[in-house]
């Protein structure tokens, strides 16, 4: 996991929800953006709270794990 934002400026990230976010539940979305050197995942009812800043490979790893579920 990156400890820091690599992006500069978080703020410009573009977000985005997973297709398979049930829409009928938005209490389990997530959201997800993509920078040069980090995955951004955050909680799509908290936009402003915490994020996860994953290496592109841990993301990887985690979304091909998830599939196999």
């Amino acid at each position: 996991m990156i400890q820091k934002a690599t992006t500069g400026n978080a703020s410009a990230l573009h977000w985005f929800k997973s297709s398979y976010s049930d829409s009928s539940n938005s209490n389990e979305c997530v959201e997800v953006a993509a920078a040069p050197n980090a995955v951004h995942v955050r909680d799509s009812k908290n936009t402003h709270g915490p994020r996860l800043a994953l290496a592109p490979a841990a993301w990887a790893g985690f979304v091909a794990y998830a599939a196999r579920r």
